[in-house]
């Protein structure tokens, strides 16, 4: 009998456990609060930056924090577009203001993103993403702080999904693309682990 795609794929792996995840958010919380000692509007990119964003927020405990979301369309190869959902409340001019992303990746929505939010006249704008996947990058763009730069991985967990799968995973963990788009709830059983699975591999 001919195996499936999911029989043959490899488990997967664990890139960032939750111990490291707790360190990679402190790291950023410090920078972020040395470099803006008059307060700063961290404004979060839904859905996925949604789990990281509430993270840093309560790890940077030395400044004042406001936050903000936003909310866009998927970027369309075809019109080139995106669309903003769910736009600013709060009035971010003459303000420091740090857009957080899950992950940067070809830098297409994000460098819209960066237009409009420049738009409304912030002090200064930067980017804090917790995963930077440079070697996918289309446009140039200057992220300023990174949690961990990445090799051209599928990655699920903490914020990150496939068909809206697998975002409340407590850490990140590198998954076979052609399995999960294949079968989105593929992994399912093996990332949850419980009395239906075995949980993720751990690195070797």
């Amino acid at each position: 009998m001919r195996r499936s795609l999911t029989e043959l794929a490899p488990a997967p792996t664990v890139l960032l456990d939750q111990a490291e995840l707790a360190g990679v958010v402190d790291r950023l919380a410090a920078e972020i609060t040395v470099d803006h000692p008059d307060g700063v509007v961290l404004v979060g990119v839904l859905k996925g930056a949604l789990i990281f964003c509430a993270d840093l927020v309560r790890a940077i405990t030395d400044i004042e924090v406001t936050v903000d979301f936003l909310a866009i369309s998927r970027y369309a190869p075809d019109s080139g577009r995106v669309r903003i959902l769910k736009d600013l409340d709060v009035d971010v001019a003459g303000r420091d203001v740090v857009i957080v992303e899950d992950m940067v990746d070809t830098g297409l929505t994000l460098a819209y993103l960066l237009g409009h939010v420049r738009g409304r006249g912030p002090r200064r704008l930067e980017v804090c993403t917790l995963l930077d996947r440079p070697i996918r990058r289309i446009v140039p763009l200057d992220v300023h702080y990174v949690g961990r730069e990445i090799p051209d991985l599928f990655v699920l967990g903490y914020g990150l999904h496939y068909a809206d799968l697998f975002r409340n995973l407590p850490y990140v963990v590198e998954a076979d693309r052609g399995v999960v788009g294949e079968r989105p709830d593929a992994f399912v059983a093996a990332l949850y682990g419980g009395d239906r699975g075995p949980g993720p591999e751990p690195r070797g």
